[in-house]
């Protein structure tokens, strides 16, 4: 059993000019993975498939599948202020959900113990009819509605670690008992959802959890929180598949976060993870990148996450 690495450099023809979420994020990450002569050749790499359309419309609407292409293919820079595509990026979005859809695949299949997709663009703030927050769809629910669908997956947790709150994977699944929503982000910051009242709605009720906290929150006191949180979803809500959102923003010195995680404590919150996964769903794990745009750090930073996705 391994970890499956599943990336294509096609994404960084997914061209942001001077913007956060730039191509070097992957780079780094790339490098950083290649430079550990213990961990690379461990890893299983694999080089996804693009979504398909059947894929993506269990998450998005057909308007927005749509709309993504037309512009794209219309050389317009924007999506909204924050959302910068070029022509190549209805490929590359298409191709980083795809990168998760396998991941599913390996751990479902047994080809893999876990997995990784290092994508991008992000994917936690794309909401059903709408692309936002330098995300176009929805990479993580796309994966979750995936493992239901072809391999019938009856309780999927996603964990968001993210700086900021994934509003658009909470919008998803707000009112779906199959799939739990866990998220800790710096509040009240973009895009302002996440409080804690948001707990999920109708059949849905108690499968949102969002724990905000303040900026300069103690790492401390963050990773307690965090423990505290994965002991109660494991009591009412025990997975068999959990995916993270593994936005890495929520590091401390990121430029656009103010949390103070350092890398032991994303090594720490895996290997928790991990162990949930072992207790119920067969160690099945599969971490798709969000944010994280410090590129000083960010590359040991999925390396330490990887390793422990390895250990």
């Amino acid at each position: 059993m391994t970890t499956a690495l599943i990336y294509d450099a096609n994404c960084l023809q997914h061209e942001t000019g001077h913007h956060p979420e730039k191509p070097a994020r992957f780079s780094v990450i790339l490098e950083a993975l290649k430079n550990d002569a213990v961990l690379w050749p461990q890893l299983a790499r694999l080089t996804p498939r693009e979504a398909g359309d059947e894929d993506i419309v269990r998450c998005h609407s057909e308007q927005l599948i749509e709309q993504i292409r037309r512009l794209c293919e219309c050389g317009i820079p924007y999506i909204d202020l924050d959302t910068v595509i070029s022509k190549q990026s209805f490929a590359v979005a298409r191709r980083a959900a795809g990168a998760v859809i396998a991941g599913v695949d390996q751990v479902f299949t047994g080809e893999a113990q876990n997995a990784f997709a290092l994508v991008r663009p992000p994917g936690h703030h794309a909401m059903p009819s709408r692309a936002m927050g330098f995300c176009l769809f929805n990479n993580a629910a796309i994966g979750a509605r995936y493992a239901q669908a072809v391999y019938g997956a009856e309780r999927v947790l996603i964990i968001d670690w993210d700086v900021h709150h994934g509003n658009g994977t909470q919008d998803i699944f707000y009112s779906d008992p199959t799939v739990f929503y866990f998220s800790m982000h710096q509040y009240p910051y973009y895009p302002g959802t996440g409080s804690a009242s948001e707990r999920g709605q109708g059949r849905g009720d108690g499968t949102t959890l969002n724990i905000p906290l303040r900026e300069a929150t103690s790492a401390r006191d963050h990773r307690q929180a965090f423990s505290d949180a994965l002991q109660a979803i494991e009591a009412k809500f025990p997975p068999d598949l959990i995916i993270i959102s593994a936005g890495f923003d929520s590091r401390r010195g990121d430029p656009l976060g103010g949390l103070l995680l350092e890398d032991v404590d994303f090594r720490e919150m895996t290997k928790e993870v991990m162990g949930m996964a072992e207790r119920h769903a067969q160690a099945r794990v599969v971490s798709v990148l969000e944010g994280g745009y410090n590129l000083d750090t960010l590359g040991e930073t999925v390396r330490t996450h990887i390793a422990a996705l390895l250990s």
